[in-house]
């Protein structure tokens, strides 16, 4: 993994197989709920006979990787996503809740690249 400012592994392809690994490598607590939200896409996939479950399930995964192997913008979402919750001014709400888009944004960016 990288140390310093970089990203803690480079961002994989959208593939089941290479989103597992990433996910084992920088958030393997999240296994379980990866595998079980594989599974449910796969048999969203086959009950209706499309491939968008499994798109979905990619672009959700990749967008988690792409936040979470970079430490700064991760511990960035939890505390902006920390902030609206207890918010007691609407402002403030506000710009922690734009600050949280900026950054899915740009994850959901990063990821489509793939």
């Amino acid at each position: 993994m990288t140390k310093g400012d970089g990203p803690l592994i480079p961002m994989p392809e959208l593939d089941a197989e290479s989103l597992r690994a990433a996910v084992e490598m920088i958030v393997p607590m999240r296994r379980p709920e990866f595998d079980r939200h594989m599974a449910r896409a796969m048999h969203q996939a086959r009950d209706t006979e499309s491939l968008d479950p499994l798109r979905l399930f990619s672009l959700h995964w990749g967008m988690i990787i792409a936040i979470e192997r970079w430490p700064e913008r991760a511990a960035r979402l939890r505390e902006c996503e920390r902030i609206a919750a207890e918010a007691t001014d609407e402002e403030r709400m506000r710009e922690a809740l734009a600050e949280i888009r900026g950054i899915l944004d740009a994850a959901e960016r990063e990821a489509r690249r793939r």
